[in-house]
Order: C-alpha cells, then sequence, then structure tokens
C-alpha cells in the first residue's frame, strides 16, 4: 500500500520539476511512511510513498525490469502476483525481489497494455515505457484505489490524492459548478469529476495512455449483467461459499500483522468467519459502538456475538458527539466533501486498529453484490402497495406519513422516514423511483438552495451521472439496473473512497474482498429472484452463510456503518452548526441562500423531517472550502472550531 504521483511532460522539449515533485511526496507522507523513492527520466518524473506490507525489505519502488526499460510504481496489491510470477519465471523473466510489484514490468514486457486483465487486486499504477516513451496510468476494476489526473497542455500531473496536484501553486482552486450540484444531490461527486475545475478521477476499470504527447483514455473491463446462470439455490450456496472462502484467503497473504473490522453485520462476520477458517491463529478484530442517547446505532452486542463465536482477539471503541475537532482533518484527508457519516466512524476504527495492525479487511460492497439495500425492495414493495385503494395511495397514506416525526436515530421514527421516502416515489420508473431512494437535494430543492451561476433553474434530473449509467443498464430487470448503477457511483466514489482515504490516514491498509472481481462477476450471473426474495434482502447470502454464522447475526435488522449525527446537530454539535451554516457564513461564501439553509435547520430540529444528510452535506462543504479555497491550514481550522465551543 503507498500514493504515488509523478509529471509526464507532452511536448518533450521540458523536464519535470523536481521541487514539485518532492512536495507532493511529502503532502502524501500518511500513505507510505515507510519508504520513499522516485524515477526521472527523459520527459517523466514519479514516485511513491511506501507502507510496507510484502517483501519489507526488498519491495522498495519505483521498480524496473531487467534493463531499465520498463518502471512502475504501484498503489495497492495484487493478489495473484505468485501465480502469475511463477509463470513469468518459466517464460524467462528474471525477478531481483519478491515483490508483487515487480511482476507489472515483466507483465507488461510479455502482453502490453493488456497485463492489466491479468491481475487480481486492489490498484493504481503508473507505468513507464522509456522507448516508447509510454506512460501508462490505470485503476483497479472496482475503484477501490484513487487516481486523479490533471491534464494541460503541456504536461500532465497525477497523484493518489488531489492535494498532491494542489501542490503546484499555478493549479487554479475553482469549484466546478457541474461537480457542485452532483454533489448536492449525491452526497459524494462521481467520477471523472472531482469538485474542482481542471482535475479529474480516472474511472475504475480505466486506463489512460499518454504516447509521444497524445493521449487516450479506454476501458478494460465492466461487469455485465442480463443472462443468468441456471444453477440450483443449493449449488449457487456451494458457489458463494467457496469463492467467499478463496477470495478471503487469498487476501489474507501480509508479512506485516492484520485484522478485520467487525461491525456485526452479516459481510463483516462472513469475513472474519472465512479469516477463522484459514488461520491457525485468532483473528484480531475492532468495532465501534456508541452509548446512551445513540444507542441505536450501537452494534456491539451483535460484534461481540461474532468474537465470541470465533474466538478473535477483539478491540472496541466507543464514540462521543466531540468530532468537531475532528472533521476538518477528515476533509483534508477526502480531498472532496462527502456527506457520508461513515467517514468518521471508519477513521476512528481505524486509528485504533493500526495500533496493533497494518492490514484489515473489510466488508464493503457485500449490499451491492447481494441486494443488502432497502431500495432494492422497491419492485417487492410495490406489489402490495398496488392493492390499496386509490385514495389511500394518493392521499391518506401521503397526508398521514407527513404530519409524523421523522428521524433516522430512532427505530420507528426512521421507518416513517422510509415508508415516506417509498411513498413520494412509488408510482415513478426505477430510475426515478432509485434516484428519489439515494438523493440528497432533490433538483427544486437544489435548484432553491443554489445561488448565481451554480443553480440551474428547472432541472429536473437529481444526477447526469445517474442517468448516464441509467442509459447503459435499461435492458436488465431492476435490481440489476440499480445494482450496476451502484456498482458505478455509490460504491467506488463513496464508500471505497472514504475507507481508503480514512484508512490511509491512519496508515492502515484496507482491503475490500467482497469487490474482488471474480466474485464480482459471478453474482452477476446470479438470478434478482436469489438475491432479494419478497421483502427480505441477502437472500441466498444469508441461506450460504448459516453454516458459518449464528443465527443471531443473519436474522438481524440492518444497520449501516455510520454515526448518529443527526442527533448529535440538534444536541452536542450545536456550534459546529452555528458556526458553519449562520447566515452571516452562508451568505458570505455566495453559494447557498441563507434562507433556504435555514428552512432545513428548523425543519431538523423541529424532527418534521430527517435533514441528516442535507446539514452534514452543507457542513462539510463550508469547511472543505475553508480548507482548499480560503486556504486555511485544516489544524487552525480545527483549533478555531474548538474555540467557539469553549465560548458556548
Amino acid at each position: 500500500m503507498c500514493g504515488i504521483y509523478g509529471i509526464a511532460d507532452l511536448t518533450g522539449n521540458r523536464q519535470p520539476g523536481q521541487a514539485l515533485l518532492r512536495r507532493m511526496d511529502e503532502v502524501i507522507f500518511h500513505r507510505g511512511p515507510d519508504d520513499s523513492g522516485q524515477y526521472v527520466g527523459r520527459g517523466i518524473a514519479m514516485g511513491m510513498r511506501r507502507l510496507s506490507i510484502i517483501d519489507l525489505s526488498g519491495g522498495h519502488q519505483p521498480i524496473s525490469n531487467e534493463d531499465d526499460s520498463v518502471w512502475v510504481v504501484l498503489n495497492g496489491e495484487i493478489y495473484n502476483f505468485q501465480e502469475l510470477r511463477d509463470q513469468l519465471e518459466k517464460a524467462g523473466h528474471v525477478f531481483r525481489t519478491k515483490s508483487d510489484t515487480e511482476i507489472l514490468v515483466h507483465l507488461y514486457e510479455q502482453d502490453g497494455v493488456d497485463f492489466l486483465k491479468k491481475l487480481r487486486g486492489m490498484f493504481a499504477l503508473a507505468l513507464w515505457d522509456v522507448s516508447r516513451e509510454r506512460l501508462v496510468l490505470a485503476r483497479d476494476r472496482l475503484g477501490e484505489k484513487p487516481l486523479y489526473i490533471r491534464r494541460e497542455p503541456h504536461r500532465l500531473l497525477f497523484a493518489s490524492e488531489m492535494k498532491a496536484i494542489l501542490e503546484d501553486e499555478d493549479v487554479p482552486r475553482r469549484i466546478d459548478a457541474a461537480a457542485l450540484r452532483e454533489y448536492l444531490a449525491l452526497g459524494y461527486v462521481p467520477a471523472p469529476a472531482t469538485i474542482l475545475e481542471g482535475i479529474e478521477k480516472l474511472l475504475p476499470g480505466h486506463m489512460l495512455i499518454v504516447e509521444k504527447g497524445r493521449i487516450r483514455n479506454e476501458e478494460y473491463w465492466d461487469v455485465r449483467f442480463g443472462e443468468t446462470e441456471k444453477y440450483s439455490e443449493t449449488e449457487w450456496c456451494e458457489r458463494v461459499r467457496d469463492k467467499l472462502q478463496e477470495t478471503i484467503r487469498s487476501q489474507m497473504v501480509s508479512d506485516v500483522p492484520l485484522g478485520a473490522f467487525l461491525s456485526g453485520g452479516i459481510d463483516s462476520s462472513a469475513i472474519v468467519a472465512a479469516m477463522a477458517r484459514a488461520s491457525s491463529r485468532p483473528v484480531k478484530t475492532y468495532s465501534i459502538g456508541f452509548e446512551g442517547e445513540d444507542s441505536f446505532y450501537n452494534e456491539l452486542p451483535y460484534a461481540r456475538i461474532v468474537a465470541d463465536a470465533f474466538h478473535t482477539d477483539h478491540h472496541e471503541i466507543i464514540v462521543r458527539p466531540d468530532v468537531a475537532e475532528l472533521l476538518p482533518k477528515l476533509l483534508w484527508h477526502m480531498d472532496e466533501p462527502i456527506a457520508d457519516s461513515a467517514f468518521i466512524t471508519t477513521y476512528l476504527v481505524s486509528r485504533m486498529a493500526r495500533e496493533s495492525v497494518t492490514v484489515i479487511l473489510s466488508g464493503v460492497g457485500g449490499d451491492e453484490l447481494f441486494g443488502g439495500y432497502r431500495r432494492y425492495l422497491g419492485d417487492g414493495l410495490q406489489r402490495y402497495y398496488r392493492r390499496l385503494p386509490r385514495v389511500v395511495r394518493k392521499k391518506w397514506l401521503p397526508t398521514l406519513l407527513a404530519r409524523l416525526p421523522q428521524d433516522r436515530h430512532s427505530g420507528w421514527k426512521n421507518n416513517i422516514r422510509y415508508a415516506s421516502g417509498f411513498v413520494h416515489s412509488a408510482d415513478r420508473d426505477v430510475a426515478e423511483r432509485y434516484s428519489s431512494y439515494i438523493t440528497v437535494f432533490s433538483p427544486d430543492v437544489r435548484d432553491r438552495l443554489l445561488q448565481n451561476s451554480y443553480a440551474i433553474n428547472g432541472s429536473e434530473t437529481a444526477s447526469a451521472t445517474l442517468a448516464c449509467y441509467f442509459s447503459k443498464a435499461h435492458a436488465w430487470d431492476s435490481l440489476q439496473q440499480i445494482t450496476y448503477i451502484d456498482l458505478k457511483t455509490s460504491l467506488p466514489d463513496d464508500l471505497l473512497a472514504l475507507t481508503d482515504r480514512m484508512s490511509m490516514a491512519a496508515s492502515l491498509e484496507c482491503r475490500a474482498p467482497l469487490v474482488d472481481y471474480e466474485l464480482v462477476e459471478l453474482t452477476a450471473q446470479m438470478p434478482s429472484n436469489l438475491k432479494v426474495r419478497g421483502l427480505t434482502t441477502k437472500h441466498l447470502l444469508k441461506k450460504a452463510l448459516r453454516p458459518w454464522l449464528p443465527r443471531e447475526i443473519l436474522d438481524r435488522k440492518k444497520r449501516g456503518f455510520g454515526a448518529p449525527v443527526g442527533a448529535w446537530l440538534r444536541k452536542g454539535l450545536e456550534t459546529l452548526v452555528d458556526d458553519t451554516l449562520n447566515e452571516t457564513q452562508v451568505r458570505k461564501r455566495g453559494l447557498c441562500d441563507p434562507a433556504v439553509v435555514n428552512e432545513i435547520l428548523e425543519a431538523h430540529r423541529a424532527q418534521t423531517s430527517d435533514h441528516t444528510d442535507h446539514l452534514l452535506a452543507l457542513i462539510n462543504l463550508e469547511l472543505w472550502c475553508r480548507i482548499y479555497l480560503d486556504g486555511h491550514e485544516w489544524r487552525t481550522t480545527s483549533s478555531s472550531l474548538a474555540a467557539v465551543a469553549r465560548q458556548t
């Protein structure tokens, strides 16, 4: 695990600057505190920071082939490197190290850019072919590892984190209006856009090839739905169990201590079960919880059930609503604003885990693969809903739900929130239903909220990115469509992005076995009615895991891996809200209408609507602006928030 960065000259007349390269290296030190290295050649300069995981003494990067004609830097892990190495050695290639990175240069020698199709792992890489003057930038299939790019007339900058590119003071810091609208719609900025003009994210499953000044972007992998395999339910259970065990075992390869995040949900519990089956030592597990009024989000009792069942070396952390000072640091690490409270909990549990391990396995991705989200129940709910009399559907239910309180931190109030969202979109097509479920700010509220050139009055589309992917998936059934959208948007640009940045902020390598591309392709062949059966999510996975997991885990209700931010915003984080969203500050920032922001605040405080995501999106946007646009150091911003809190 590490961070990579570099500068490529597109004219053939300039040598990339060493001073900028050093600054790019320093700003991502946290991604690889163990080692660093650089390669500078004609028209190229690239480097890396290394967190040593495999071949601790011999895996120094950049790594070259036998005659130094091909060089590479890698962020990530190649899980099938030993198998590929054996094949390459039989073909006559000579290796100098035991590192997984070295297979890349030899595989490229043999297969050219098609070498990417043989890799099984999480990665972002930069490969330089000296003789062809060719730079290959690539990102893994599902987007576990990030790669930012800035194209200019005479050069191209790339880095694992956007802040490294911004070390060039000539790079402008202007908010991209379209990206801002996407952020307010989704709670994150979907690739290839970033929140800043002129900087892009390389899409997962893509490579960017720069050759003698010319640039081309190519897709080397995509998941396909549609045709399903005709196996019995029992056979599917066996296939899933076997692939889970094989995938998790392959990702346990490490020369340093490793463990697992354990929420007590099905996905993380399955990973711990498979790890326990593959290990002769107790698995180290790490859980996060809340207490008091926040007990609705507390999953520690379930995590303890799993820890006891598999005799793990278990560790816990209790979180309280004193996170305001932490937000600036986390947003600096995130590079872009985000409205997902899971980035807070992910960092805190990563920081705890780093005290005893260097590698962690996470259950992220299981909901997308096996049908775990409530939004996947839309078709099943519709069948029951349409049996109700029209007057009930159109009048009585909407009126009743509008009068009831909504709050995601209370069981019955949270159900009212979900019911209200479903009734609001029940008669729409699959794309509109999906958008209504996952959208933070609806198009009409977003247009009221945004000011000046950032608004598009009369906008009907929640997200142009979602519309684009739905157009590609229109021939598949509804569950396949929305699964594909999740795999292309929220998984890489929200969940995997925050997992990478927050674990790396703690200098911890996080692996996500459930987004292994072979497992993704297997589940894409699975009939939809095995994933969601009636009103039961993850039907097949739960059945497959019955030999592994306690019944209390398989039968429990789903809970997201987030923090009770909505409750904290009412009590505990009032000073944070007042400091970031007061009328004077909102007006000064010039992005949003203060009156609309105040409406949202008042409704949340009164619990007439749950606006946790809206408020978190706006607070994090303001804090991000202070750091990345105003140029305030994140420590200064944290100190300022702490000073305000002490005055109350």
